[in-house]
């Protein structure tokens, strides 16, 4: 269940959605999930391919590569992992066609349940790229709807125990 969705502009041109999910897994198995970026073409069809990530996993310092597609624009999305803390929090900062910054929070719940988080600050770049970008998004219902699909992915694979 989604327990709450929220878009709002965060002034200067950045705008933020946020949405939570309480998942029927404990925050490990949340964390072993959430935290693999090679799996973000599962959960949204924006993203066709992900490159760089360790073997070993992320670590704070890491950067990696996202190919992601909005309707007929391609564009490389550049990752750096600011924060890295397992199993409850990790900030990462995008560069490229969509400039942004993710934070994404997991917190125990009673019962052996968790409270996923994610927090997306973000803006496209200018241009005529990101100009379509962001029209294209809007069209397909907007960050949140994007957002709040990719967050159902996620728990559909958790509770059903992938990567747990």
């Amino acid at each position: 269940m989604v327990a709450g969705l929220v878009e709002r502009d965060g002034g200067g041109g950045v705008s933020v959605v946020e949405v939570l999910a309480e998942i029927e897994a404990p925050p490990e198995r949340v964390w072993a999930v959430v935290s693999d970026p090679r799996k973000l073409s599962h959960w949204d069809r924006h993203v066709e391919s992900v490159a760089g990530v360790p073997a070993a996993g992320l670590a704070e310092g890491t950067r990696y590569t996202t190919v992601m597609r909005f309707v007929a624009v391609r564009g490389h999305v550049a990752a750096e992992v600011l924060a890295f803390e397992p199993p409850h929090r990790a900030v990462i900062r995008l560069t490229g066609l969509l400039d942004a910054v993710v934070t994404t929070t997991v917190e125990p719940l009673p019962g052996g349940r968790s409270l996923l988080k994610h927090v997306v600050d973000y803006h496209f770049r200018g241009g005529v790229l990101g100009d379509f970008a962001a029209r294209s998004l809007q069209l397909l219902g907007g960050a949140q709807l994007v957002l709040r699909h990719g967050t159902l992915a996620q728990k559909r694979e958790i509770e059903r125990g992938a990567g747990g």
